[in-house]
C-alpha cells in the first residue's frame, strides 16, 4: 500500500469538511492504548475523516500520540488544534 501525502489544497478541503464533526474517539489518562488505536482504526474505516480528542494537558505527549496514532493506523494528520486532532485515511474500497 503506497501512501500518498495530502496536498495543501486537499488538506484545506478536509479541514473544511471536519469543521462540523464532533470527536468520535477520546484519548484519556491512560494515553495511547491498544484499544484506542483499534477504535480510531475502526472509525477511520467507517468515516475516513474523524476528530480525536486528547484529554491530557502535556503538549509533548499530545504531539507524540498524534504521530504514533498516524503511524499505527496509516492515517494522515490533517490538523491539530489544542487537544483536537483531525485524521484522514482514504478507504480502500
Amino acid at each position: 500500500m503506497s501512501k500518498k501525502t495530502l496536498s495543501s489544497v486537499e488538506k484545506a478541503a478536509l479541514k473544511q469538511q471536519a469543521h462540523t464533526l464532533q470527536p468520535v474517539v477520546m484519548i484519556g489518562q491512560n494515553g495511547l492504548t491498544e484499544s484506542v488505536v483499534k477504535e480510531v482504526d475502526a472509525n477511520l474505516l467507517a468515516h475516513e475523516l474523524i476528530k480525536v480528542r486528547i484529554l491530557g494537558d502535556d503538549r509533548d505527549d499530545r504531539k507524540l500520540w498524534s504521530v504514533q496514532l498516524c503511524e499505527q493506523t496509516g492515517a494522515e494528520l490533517v490538523q491539530s488544534i489544542g487537544k483536537i486532532l483531525v485524521l484522514y485515511r482514504q478507504n480502500e474500497q
